[in-house]
């Protein structure tokens, strides 16, 4: 089959500037909404994921394992759990097992406040630090016990729905009547905790009002789960779920699929209007060369040869609007902090998402191509020739 040369594709790429700045603004918003999408669906999967440490174990109150929050245990489970089995990770004598409370609740910015700034409140000891090790101060320090001291996540600020400057090392928040001081930040990336606020575990319960823990995490060395499982099973008394982080994570990613489900097809539908303005924009611009369709059938070429030029405009225009598309959403969108009811997570514009939004922008050029593209090729030669 004889094919139209490569250049006159290029060629009439550029004829006409106005079409070609309103076919590369329609591709980059498509491909832009794509990438909104994607990035907002693999930011929520990597901070689920991300957030499970292979090797750590989780101890919850029975019947509590789809949420540690709602979770009450005795306060002596990280010591018997260590007294029942051995195996437990230990680094110069310390064990790898974190006693913790998590409380979702509100503050107040100052005494005067009225806005209710709600977010995760977790009470923690410094073996908290070795049970995730995704967990960096980046500046201050860990706050210290009994001085009603807090420490604040990377996005606690976005969670909060406040700047980052009401969250300044200094500042202060008021929880329980009290003023907390806030001595440092920490970054715990792609995980649920960079949205938290961290506190001593003694502090948090004392103006909790409790004496229980919300869980135990515990990170394994020799020992195996089914040795913890076992111990929650034969300790009756204490009512005691054993789970894998992993899993206990993987839930509340099964749990938030209907919110994903419902990003994509909110996508889906608002490309489909920008598929139909697509479609309007190439009958448009097809429909003033029929004429130049019919000559270069009358010299010879083929009306696949046409279609496969017509083709080779549409991808590369829509190629400029992709890789536009594209550099916006890696500069603006990528780490842009976003609130959900766990906390906050950044999206997340990674090379699977450059994909699918590159590849909605061929599917946009090659779907949006062709109909007008037939339309504009059936009619006989002669008639071609004839139109204005």
């Amino acid at each position: 089959m004889r094919l139209l040369p490569w250049e006159y594709g290029i060629r009439n790429v550029g004829r006409s500037p106005l079409r070609f700045s309103l076919t590369v603004s329609g591709s980059a918003l498509v491909v832009g909404l794509a990438l909104a999408c994607g990035a907002f669906v693999r930011g929520m999967e990597k901070s689920l994921t991300t957030s499970a440490q292979g090797a750590n174990v989780v101890l919850m109150g029975a019947g509590s394992e789809e949420s540690v929050e709602r979770s009450e245990i005795d306060a002596n489970v990280g010591s018997l759990l260590l007294a029942s089995v051995p195996g437990i990770r230990s680094r110069l004598g310390v064990h790898y097992v974190s006693p913790e409370v998590h409380l979702q609740t509100s503050l107040q910015a100052s005494r005067d406040s009225e806005k209710e700034l709600v977010v995760v409140l977790r009470g923690v000891t410094h073996q908290a630090f070795l049970v995730h090790p995704s967990v960096r101060i980046v500046e201050g320090r860990a706050p210290l016990a009994g001085r009603d001291e807090m420490m604040v996540g990377r996005l606690a600020a976005a969670k909060m729905g406040v700047s980052d400057e009401e969250l300044a090392i200094g500042g202060t928040l008021r929880f329980d009547n009290r003023a907390w001081t806030i001595t440092g930040r920490f970054s715990a990336p792609n995980t649920v905790m960079d949205a938290e606020i961290w506190c001593p575990l003694r502090d948090l319960q004392i103006a909790a009002k409790r004496d229980n823990l919300s869980g135990v995490v515990a990170t394994l060395d020799q020992a195996a789960f089914e040795d913890v499982d076992t111990f929650c099973k034969q300790r009756l008394d204490l009512e005691l779920t054993a789970m894998r982080e992993s899993e206990y994570y993987g839930k509340l990613a099964a749990f938030f699929q209907p919110v994903r489900t419902m990003v994509w097809t909110t996508a889906v539908l608002i490309s489909l209007g920008g598929f139909l303005g697509w479609l309007n924009t190439m009958y448009a611009a097809f429909a003033m060369r029929v004429r130049e369709f019919g000559t270069l059938q009358a010299i010879g070429y083929p009306r696949r040869a046409v279609v496969i030029s017509l083709l080779q405009e549409s991808m590369l225009a829509t190629a400029c609007g992709g890789l536009v598309a594209c550099a916006i959403g890696i500069f603006l969108l990528d780490g842009l902090a976003v609130r959900f009811s766990m906390g906050a997570f950044g999206l997340v514009v990674d090379s699977n998402v450059i994909f699918v939004g590159l590849g909605a922008g061929l599917l946009l050029a090659i779907v949006g191509t062709l109909p007008p593209a037939w339309r504009c090729l059936r009619m006989p030669v002669s008639s071609a020739l004839k139109a204005v």
